[in-house]
């Protein structure tokens, strides 16, 4: 019997259903977070991955017109530059778990997406993003700093650097389509439909060959890290995994017999 569970807490409440965890965030009118937002998410991400029911986890955000607008600036003015430094290591530990687990983590973005909100979204695997949600982007310069938790790094491996260096520097805010001209979100949907849109592409995951679907995001995420042919070894090394797996034997004889696969997720 499949059942659904949730875990609340002040600022994160994970709910977990067939296969499916919602992150749902709800810090503050804007979702503007401090420390206890990102203990509270690093908690939720290591609960995920020693789940092995949970194919996929959804970030978001249960405030109107807001996914987040990034750390606190009042928390960030009264906190002394070491712990700042520390809450930025972190932040960025917490969101290189979700690049490192086996689940896909998609963000679902139906509101202002800016500063550490979109450090946060880029953090994940997709992004799906509504039409009307607003602006996304760093304006981190505008304060006199960088934007330190992922911000230059992982913007420039998605867009390119040399965009990513205009965006960082102007610290202009993009709409949707914009975002996704440039490959900042992966698809932007009518703003009404954007949750349940990311919901059915969750869901299509979870009844596909999921551990196919894990061993590549594990691929891709890790061996763009490698040498191409290190990496060509690593993506061999997860093939041979996959041709010994019971799903692999199962989409092959399927295919052969012009039936759908029945996938077990092993």
């Amino acid at each position: 019997m499949i059942t659904k569970t949730e875990t609340k807490k002040d600022n994160v409440t994970v709910v977990k259903e067939k296969g499916i965890a919602t992150i749902h965030i709800h810090v503050s009118k804007t979702n503007a977070y401090s420390l206890e937002f990102y203990q509270e998410l690093n908690a939720a991400i290591d609960e995920i991955r020693f789940d092995k029911e949970i194919k996929v986890a959804v970030l978001v955000s249960d405030v109107p017109k807001f996914f987040s607008t990034g750390a606190d600036i009042h928390f960030l003015k009264s906190a002394d530059p070491h712990f700042k430094t520390q809450f930025c290591l972190l932040c960025n530990e917490t969101l290189d778990k979700m690049a490192r687990s086996p689940q896909i983590f998609i963000a679902c973005l139906e509101g202002h997406t800016v500063g550490g909100g979109l450090e946060l979204a880029m953090g994940c695997d997709l992004r799906f993003m509504g039409d009307e949600a607003g602006q996304i982007g760093l304006p981190e310069v505008s304060l006199g700093v960088l934007a330190g938790t992922g911000g230059t790094q992982r913007l420039a491996r998605l867009v390119g650097f040399s965009r990513a260096l205009d965006m960082n520097i102007t610290g202009e805010t993009l709409t949707p389509q914009e975002a996704l001209e440039i490959g900042l979100v992966n698809r932007v949907y009518p703003q009404a439909e954007t949750r349940e849109k990311t919901m059915d592409y969750a869901r299509k995951i979870v009844e596909s060959a999921a551990y196919a679907v894990s061993n590549i995001k594990l691929s891709i995420m890790n061996g763009k890290e490698m040498p191409l042919n290190a990496a060509i070894r690593y993506e061999g090394e997860l093939q041979n995994l996959l041709f010994r797996s019971e799903d692999a034997m199962e989409g092959l004889s399927a295919f052969i017999e012009k039936r759908p696969a029945n996938w077990k997720g092993k």
